[in-house]
């Protein structure tokens, strides 16, 4: 089922998440998550974006070029991030219009729980580790608007806004 996606700038966009807890209303909300994802057409969705404030995203860089390799992280934890970082263009399917640049770190390692509730881990270097950090923030409740300066931020909130 697509899910509505909240738009900025909705309160429950800032909220920090509560953990997730696996079971099948988990899975479910995984899967409509996943329909709603590549329906919008994004390549990654945080569950507090459907209204859900629990820390859950999903995520699937490679679809648009080849063939879908979909992620569902719950309870994600950054174990580390490199000392080397990128910056680059960012959007945001809850903040429709402007892409922002972003600095993230160029690597992570990140530790998540399957829906199956087994504790998985891996590195992610590239586009995934920057997918997988804006999808994290929103599990924290932030905005790649709160990542800008503020001169960037009042631009980019005006063109939202327009």
């Amino acid at each position: 089922m697509i899910l509505p996606i909240l738009r900025w700038p909705d309160v429950r966009l800032s909220s920090p998440c509560e953990p997730a807890l696996p079971g099948p209303a988990l899975t479910a909300l995984a899967e409509d998550m996943l329909e709603t994802m590549y329906a919008a057409p994004g390549r990654g969705l945080a569950a507090p974006q459907v209204g859900q404030l629990i820390r859950l995203f999903v995520m699937d860089v490679s679809w648009k070029e080849g063939t879908p390799a979909p992620l569902v992280m719950a309870n994600p934890e950054i174990l580390w991030r490199s000392e080397a970082v990128v910056t680059g263009p960012e959007g945001c399917l809850s903040i429709p219009g402007p892409t922002v640049q972003v600095t993230r770190a160029a690597e992570i390692r990140l530790r998540w729980q399957g829906l199956d509730g087994a504790v998985q881990e891996a590195l992610l270097q590239g586009f995934a580790a920057i997918c997988a950090q804006h999808e994290y923030d929103h599990l924290d409740g932030i905005l790649t608007l709160d990542r800008l300066a503020p001169e960037d931020r009042a631009r980019a909130e005006a063109e939202v806004l327009a």
